[in-house]
């Protein structure tokens, strides 16, 4: 078979000329052949130059310089913009007792230059700036008594506070703070030590923060343990998710379960199912679980599923911007308008939606998904191309189809939950979205 590094030459065709119009339609089916296999391969490299965070699972990260053109799929929701009734705001407030005043006073007049250094105080005009005063590392010395008994000789010393075991140590304060930045903000622990050493003028090594870490995981193991049962028992949906990290320069997974109020991490040097059983909340759980098409979800048949539409939208995106078909983006306003209709029930305080309205999201979706399979019918295989094990590479169209078909019951799932909920990310999932 031909290669493009390998096209016949001029004198090669010329031969083939000469043996006849067999030979010539042999070669111009070779060479059509190696023209279609170009045209495929050129596709699916633009389709990955297409592919960014906002059409596809690609974190933002690796968008670039050049950020998609953000596109809003956001409906009008009827209320105001800026900040809703009852919200608490976060506006800068002057208190009514500061921690110091320092009163600016007139001594002359700005006009006449007259003295009003005896002239009393008509009113004041208050300023307040709120600010952080300079900041020192304290040092305190414990110093524990040793007495001999006199009566028998014996020598007592007194007991130093609980957590005071060294002779030099830092305090809990500084190590609570070291851990904060390095496990909560994920700044690297060279960088908090120069975090530190810059706002409170004490270097500190990397191994420091590395042993406050590790003697805070300890402590918060109970509460690590109590929020994986909570995980596990609770009636709210829990939002599954996985993103890639690496360790020791081997790819690992962390492992997210949440909801808007707790979230479980956990790492592992799985994904799928392993990882699943290792981790042990979702073997155990029994409630929803909303997450993505990954297939090793699905095997743990005692939850229930509900896949996350943010994936699906952007994937219709995805397929709106390269291969537009009707189907595509009257499915993109359905899944919105379902989103919307659950949050509208949400707030008017409705438990379920009318049965009617979830026969007419269910039939619309089902007609839409037809749709979509008359567009993007299943490839002809080519009766010339050598024979293959695989069947015949499906478009990214007819991929998505077959996943929103097989997990219909997961990608309506919102419209059946009772008590509604919306099957989108919650504030902590979407580590991959």
């Amino acid at each position: 078979m031909m290669t493009p590094s390998r096209l016949p030459i001029p004198e090669e065709t010329r031969a083939i000329y000469r043996q006849g119009e067999e030979a010539v339609v042999a070669l111009i089916e070779q060479l059509v052949m190696l023209v279609r296999q170009l045209e495929a391969r050129v596709q699916e490299l633009e389709d990955q130059l297409a592919k960014n965070s906002r059409n596809s699972s690609k974190p933002p990260s690796s968008d670039g310089p050049k950020k998609p053109v953000k596109r809003s799929l956001r409906r009008s929701s009827g209320k105001k913009a800026g900040a809703q009734p009852g919200h608490p705001g976060r506006t800068l407030k002057a208190v009514e007792k500061p921690d110091h005043v320092r009163v600016h006073r007139v001594t002359r007049c700005q006009r006449c230059q007259a003295s009003l250094e005896d002239v009393p105080v008509s009113h004041y005009e208050r300023r307040q700036v709120f600010d952080i005063p300079p900041v020192r590392v304290e040092v305190t010395e414990h110093q524990a008594e040793v007495k001999c008994c006199p009566r028998c000789q014996q020598v007592n010393q007194a007991e130093f506070p609980a957590g005071v075991t060294q002779p030099v140590q830092y305090g809990p304060e500084i190590k609570a703070q070291m851990v904060y930045f390095n496990q909560y903000h994920h700044i690297p622990v060279e960088r908090v030590g120069e975090i530190v050493a810059d706002l409170y003028g004490q270097p500190v090594g990397d191994g420091t923060v590395v042993e406050a870490s590790a003697q805070v995981a300890v402590q918060v193991a109970p509460v690590n343990a109590a929020i994986k049962e909570h995980l596990v028992q609770t009636a709210e949906p829990v939002h599954l998710d996985e993103t890639g990290a690496r360790v020791a320069e081997k790819l690992h997974w962390v492992h997210v379960a949440s909801t808007p109020t707790l979230t479980h991490l956990e790492l592992s040097a799985h994904r799928g199912a392993k990882a699943h059983d290792e981790i042990d909340i979702l073997p155990r759980r029994t409630g929803y679980v909303v997450h993505d098409d990954y297939a090793a979800y699905f095997k743990y048949e005692d939850a229930q599923h509900a896949t996350c539409n943010a994936h699906h939208l952007r994937d219709l995106l995805f397929l709106q911007e390269r291969y537009p078909q009707p189907w595509v983006e009257a499915m993109l306003q359905l899944l919105l308008e379902i989103k919307q209709t659950v949050e509208t029930a949400q707030d008017a305080d409705y438990k379920a939606l009318d049965p009617q309205q979830i026969a007419g999201f269910e039939g619309r979706y089902t007609a839409l998904i037809e749709q979509g399979y008359q567009d993007n019918p299943l490839p002809v295989p080519d009766p010339n191309a050598a024979k293959q094990r695989d069947r015949p590479k499906q478009s990214q169209a007819r991929n998505l189809l077959d996943r929103l078909l097989k997990h219909q019951p997961a990608v309506l799932a919102s419209i059946s939950m009772c008590p509604l909920t919306t099957t989108w990310p919650s504030a902590t999932c979407g580590w991959s979205s």
